[in-house]
């Protein structure tokens, strides 16, 4: 098919990813970007790159009009969201549609179906996926879930209707905690969605995330790519990711593909998505939520599916049916994805903001970076604090550890603050090892580790730098002094000769 310009509405590594993948298919590409990011990497890599408005994301990256003004400047003929921002609009994907754009994702009745969390729950319920007991409708009143907070028992979970990404929800465990908890989470939903409606659901105890993903076409056709472990979370955001889960068996993971199948079919999805699931201890799940776009923890499950999501987007996207067939799909080996964040882990992870002095990203076999950022970029203040994500695979989870372990120790920003340290400290944790882990896990670490640092500070290391080289200077101005009467010089001469006599 003829190759297409594509726009890619987003910013930071995943605007990077979706310009690899473009090129690598063929297709011109043009990055759009704020004030801020006018030397981000995104904007170097793509083949053309328009501004769309000043630092703050509601004035650029978040509006529509500027977007699809700078498709129509360039020619673009297709839009890919990536991740965050406009990723999960349906407003935004029908404007797409209504300009004559491809969007890369799903259509937007599918969006809007999955966007709201109580509407999701009653589809999901009608399709006969399990969810967690809770409200499948927005309250209207904090009475309303007083009364569900009676009838189901502490603890329960407040949730924004239009939430996702960790943000608009609080645990409750006693009744006293109610009011402030339904009051603070309208507050956020409305801040951070424009959406201040929220509902109840039951907490499950010591639960673990697993999630999976799905991959459909517009003809009907789905398939899965296994699941993936997204239990270790800080304050509910991902940090860590792995494929596959270390606690699924094979015939639980073709019981979780099955229900992720039947949900996307319920609401006619096509394009890549991920249904995410709370499990119980007992290995009991619910259907939580479904992202209906490309999840940044993607890499994870390209690496042990052999399959390239990005490209099987776009494919999607301009009307191509599936060539995958699950029959076909095994997992090969197991993947591990720390984010690399600009925060300081020994300052409650404060955002580290600034300029990146020097950067060394870690290489060899079964490492991948999914990098955003350069030598001499300055980290801004307006957006996810985010710069990469590190992906290593091998051929198990043991492996797959000492190999992050190692890469973790090469990879070395200086300039800024980063979680390196933090990922050090969790890749050496005994539990983590061993999988003994839910979602509350780091949570209760804050505090009580000291993971500031890793096995060398940055002042040890620069110190023993220094003093390397400092003695190998020292070491090329010593004065050989020959201890017999002919020089190294005559008898490494001498030597030569006898060997091309020889």
């Amino acid at each position: 098919m003829r190759a297409v310009k594509v726009l890619i509405a987003n910013r930071g590594e995943i605007a990077v990813r979706i310009t690899r993948a473009c090129r690598e298919l063929g297709y011109p590409t043009v990055a759009v970007y704020s004030e801020a990011d006018r030397a981000a990497l995104h904007v170097l890599y793509a083949d053309e790159a328009m501004p769309i408005g000043p630092a703050p994301s509601r004035e650029s990256y978040l509006r529509v009009d500027n977007i699809l003004d700078a498709a129509k400047k360039t020619g673009a003929e297709a839009i890919h969201p990536g991740y965050g921002f406009l990723a999960e609009n349906a407003d935004f994907a029908r404007a797409c549609r209504d300009a004559g754009l491809i969007f890369i994702g799903p259509s937007p009745e599918s969006i809007e179906a999955m966007g709201s969390k109580t509407e999701s729950r009653r589809r999901m319920q009608a399709a006969g996926v399990p969810v967690v007991p809770g409200l499948t409708e927005a309250v209207k009143s904090f009475e309303e879930i007083s009364a569900f907070a009676r009838s189901a028992g502490f603890p329960i979970m407040i949730k924004a209707s239009a939430g996702g990404g960790g943000k608009g929800m609080r645990f409750v465990e006693r009744d006293a905690d109610l009011r402030a908890a339904f009051e603070r989470v309208s507050s956020e939903a409305e801040s951070f969605f424009g959406d201040g409606s929220v509902y109840a659901e039951k907490f499950v105890p010591s639960p673990r995330h697993i999630e999976v993903q799905v991959l459909g076409d517009q003809h009907g056709n789905l398939v899965h790519f296994g699941e993936r472990e997204c239990t270790l979370q800080r304050r509910h955001q991902k940090v860590v990711e792995e494929c596959p889960s270390p606690v699924v068996d094979a015939e639980l993971r073709e019981r979780l593909g099955a229900m992720a199948v039947k949900a996307a079919a319920a609401v006619n999805y096509y394009s890549a998505g991920t249904i995410e699931c709370l499990m119980s201890p007992g290995r009991d799940f619910y259907f939580l939520e479904m992202n209906t776009r490309l999840q940044v923890e993607h890499p994870v499950t390209e690496m042990v599916w052999g399959v390239d999501l990005v490209k099987e987007q776009l494919r999607v996207a301009r009307g191509e049916r599936l060539e995958i067939r699950q029959s076909d799909l095994a997992p090969k080996g197991h993947a591990i994805e720390c984010r690399i964040y600009a925060e300081d882990p020994s300052r409650n992870f404060a955002p580290s903001p600034g300029l990146i002095r020097y950067i060394n990203l870690p290489q060899g076999p079964g490492v991948r970076n999914e990098n955003g950022v350069y030598a001499g970029y300055t980290v801004p203040v307006h957006y996810d604090p985010m710069l990469s994500k590190l992906v290593c695979h091998a051929a198990d989870r043991g492996e797959a550890i000492g190999r992050m372990r190692r890469a973790l120790t090469e990879y070395r920003v200086e300039g800024i603050d980063t979680t390196i340290p933090f990922f050090t400290f969790i890749m050496n944790h005994p539990d983590f090892v061993a999988a003994r882990f839910d979602t509350g896990f780091i949570d209760s670490l804050l505090g009580h580790a000291d993971f500031a640092r890793g096995p060398a500070d940055e002042a040890t290391v620069d110190a023993a730098i220094t003093a390397a080289a400092i003695m190998a200077f020292e070491d090329s101005q010593r004065v050989q002094i020959p201890t017999d009467r002919d020089s190294p010089w005559k008898r490494a001469g001498r030597a030569e000769g006898v060997r091309g006599r020889e």
